[in-house]
């Protein structure tokens, strides 16, 4: 039986919470039974199948939010939180 998709949010509300130097905090949930990116008040929260081993986890995370926000996974790197549930990341410029 196949796995459900990813829910993801539009990416343009996603873009939107992105600061002016290309970055966005936030908080992942590892070992989640289902893959979900959700916003509420302004956080992102993300949601991965990935244990926390070996840095499984955030290469899931940045996978994930590269294909919400329809970049290539190349485009989104880690500044901060490798072992941490707070994550920051940076977005590479893109076009609209």
């Amino acid at each position: 039986m196949a796995r459900p998709r990813a829910d993801l949010p539009p990416a343009a509300m996603l873009r939107a919470l992105i600061d002016a130097e290309g970055r966005l905090a936030v908080r992942v949930t590892p070992g989640a039974r289902a893959e979900d990116i959700a916003i509420d008040d302004g956080r992102v929260s993300v949601k991965v199948r990935a244990r926390p081993e070996d840095g499984k986890a955030t290469a899931a995370v940045l996978a994930l939010v590269a294909t919400a926000l329809e970049v290539a996974p190349s485009n989104v790197e880690l500044l901060r939180g490798a072992t941490s549930r707070e994550k920051l990341l940076r977005i590479a410029p893109f076009a609209d």
